[in-house]
């Protein structure tokens, strides 16, 4: 029922996790995509190969997001494959395991989630703007957290990104309205994700996660390609400055 033939996708962190499973879901509609990795080639070349069966065009490119020249080459990179980029999907974003107590949090720890994980979506959707812009027509579909909306103690600098991405869609969603530009958010809880694989795998650390979760299970990343599927299509054309809540019930707010 969902399609996309004819659209070009870019999406950003698409060698692994949620971005991957968008990367393959996105092509199996009928997208053009091209998606970013930071390291992992050979990863990324999977991904390609497991998309491109569906018979549309998937390349991946190296991308440093945290570099606005990065960003710029990535966006001119799609642009060039695509024809144009209709989709933004900033997913791209880092989570520690590990605790950090405000007392102990460094700059660098605090400067290092910043500049992944809201650098990186100003950036591309700075680079991506103009061109929807001038089309009058665009979706930015930006992923956010649970942590965004009730805070997570002892990440409170990973939580920090994910609200200001909220806040951001917000503001973009208003300030593109005039230019028939979408922009919405897509918030996960709990993933099955190699982000999230060292707590998940622990036994404590997966009764904790678990006793948040009504549903009383964690997400596949294709639960959460869905919903991104979703506000990309045809079938989200009255939608935006929303936030997709997409957690189990983990989280109760709209």
């Amino acid at each position: 029922m969902i399609s996309l033939a004819g659209k070009g996708a870019v999406i950003t962190g698409g060698s692994r996790g949620i971005g991957a499973a968008t990367v393959r879901l996105l092509a199996r509609a009928g997208a053009d995509v091209v998606f970013s990795f930071h390291k992992n080639r050979e990863a990324a070349q999977q991904v390609e190969q497991e998309s491109r069966k569906h018979g549309t065009r998937v390349e991946s490119f190296r991308a440093d997001l945290r570099r606005m020249a990065d960003a710029q080459a990535l966006i001119e990179f799609g642009s060039e494959r695509l024809g144009q980029v209709d989709i933004l999907v900033a997913n791209a974003g880092i989570w520690n395991a590990e605790n950090a107590p405000i007392e102990s949090l460094t700059e660098r720890q605090w400067d290092e989630m910043m500049q992944v994980n809201l650098k990186s979506v100003y950036s591309v959707a700075h680079f991506v703007a103009p061109q929807m812009i001038a089309r009058r027509s665009g979706r930015i579909i930006i992923i956010s957290s649970t942590a965004g909306q009730r805070g997570e103690a002892f990440h409170s600098h990973y939580a920090a990104t994910k609200g200001a991405v909220i806040s951001f869609v917000k503001s973009l969603a208003t300030e593109l309205a005039r230019h028939n530009v979408l922009v919405n958010c897509v918030a996960p809880g709990w993933v099955n994700t190699d982000m999230c694989k060292s707590t998940l795998e622990s036994r404590s650390g997966r009764k904790f996660a678990l006793a948040q979760i009504p549903l009383g299970r964690v997400a596949t990343t294709e639960e959460l390609a869905g919903p991104i599927l979703f506000l990309a299509s045809d079938l989200a054309t009255f939608i935006t400055g929303e936030i997709l809540n997409v957690n189990g019930g983990s989280v109760l707010c709209g």
